[in-house]
């Protein structure tokens, strides 16, 4: 029996992203653990995997018992269990789990695969950020037998800071698109216009959808800004999720004198319902590595405008949505106002969008890494 490892920072990483990917390999008869902090308290990880790890870390990477106490807890969990290999995602996971089992990884007794989100350098972000980012994943590379990227800038930049072993960087986009829950024929017309009654809209009031986090990130105000703009009576806006800028968003609403027309709904269960009842999507984030909400977007036929960075750029630049620079206020009103104006050119580029998701979804997401577990097990049964 294959025995693998799973390892994030924080529970939630793990079922967002790794559940197709551990429930088919169960089935086939691995053996499949998880490990983060707090894990054995995470109901959802404790039906998942066949055993947790708890473990002494946080996403703070100046927490001391990152480097003094963790790494000897993952040694100690490894020599119990001896994985054929240890699969890794999120900046301290990463770094602190390649650091513990480095040894091991230089004989060849276990493969240890890293799979980055995004990384946590890129293009546009903050100099000693970028710096401090890049000289820890350059440190962790010699510990890395495999490296999983979700976008095109990164596997340049991969490839280019050598990250990796030559011929071991892998562009696997995402961990699965489960197409089946956002399929936009499943959502009738009845339930469109129930969700839009609870918003206090018309069936024929447009409505724009922004799916993300109330965080700086994400910037949530430079939508909002940009609803303002357009000083449309007629138009919608609704920010799904939570954070901690809800306060300063609901004010700002006030601030502009759209609070009758923007709609705070917090976190929501009904996403693809939200979805199908938009006329467009919205991301405005500074950073992404390959963003689930514009894939989810497509995949209900829904049009996006999002900023040109890495990931969202992938997913739309190929014609699926319209692409603004990050923080541009105006552009994001006018991609607003084109959605508005044409119907029918943003339905077509929201079905077109949806066309090109194959390579997405979860069939295939898994069939990438069940080949990558495959590969990385006969080379190191011709090390031995």
């Amino acid at each position: 029996m294959k025995k693998l490892l799973i390892v994030a920072t924080i529970p939630e990483t793990l079922t967002n992203f790794f559940t197709y990917i551990t429930k088919h390999l169960q089935n086939r008869g691995w053996y499949v653990d998880g490990m983060a902090v707090g894990i054995s308290r995470d109901s959802q990880c404790l039906k998942l995997f066949d055993n947790v790890w708890d473990v002494d870390w946080s996403r703070n990477p100046l927490y001391p018992n990152n480097l003094l106490v963790a790494p000897k807890q993952i040694q100690a969990i490894y020599e119990q269990n001896q994985y054929d290999i240890v699969n890794i995602t999120t900046p301290v996971a990463a770094f602190v789990t390649r650091f513990a089992l480095k040894d091991w990884q230089k004989q060849g007794k276990v493969k240890i695969i890293y799979t980055a989100q995004g990384f946590h350098f890129y293009s546009g972000g903050a100099f000693h950020r970028n710096i401090t980012f890049l000289t820890l994943e350059k440190i962790a590379a010699p510990w890395t037998d495999y490296l999983v990227v979700v976008n095109r800038e990164d596997e340049e930049a991969a490839k280019q800071h050598h990250l990796a072993p030559k011929g071991r960087v892998r562009l696997i986009p995402g961990t699965g698109l489960n197409v089946k829950r956002f399929d936009h024929d499943a959502i009738s017309e009845i339930e469109v216009k129930r969700v839009k009654q609870e918003l206090g809209l018309t069936p024929q009031t447009p409505l724009l959808l922004s799916v993300a986090e109330l965080i700086k990130r994400k910037h949530p105000e430079d939508i909002l800004r940009g609803f303002a703009l357009l000083n449309s009576e007629e138009l919608h806006l609704a920010f799904a999720g939570d954070g901690v800028l809800m306060g300063k968003m609901q004010q700002l609403a006030k601030n502009l004198k759209v609070e009758n027309r923007v709609h705070f709904l917090g976190y929501r269960r009904d996403i693809p319902l939200l979805i199908r009842a938009s006329i467009a999507t919205i991301l405005a984030s500074e950073q992404e590595g390959l963003p689930n909400c514009v894939m989810e977007s497509l995949s209900m036929e829904t049009p996006v405008i999002g900023t040109d960075i890495r990931g969202t750029r992938d997913l739309l630049e190929a014609g699926y949505g319209l692409l603004v620079k990050v923080g541009d206020i105006e552009g994001i009103a006018c991609g607003m106002k084109w959605m508005l104006d044409n119907s029918q050119a943003a339905a077509m580029m929201g079905k077109r969008g949806c066309d090109s998701l194959v390579a997405y979804d979860v069939p295939h997401i898994i069939e990438e890494y069940e080949r990558l577990y495959g590969e990385s097990i006969s080379a190191e049964l011709a090390m031995v």
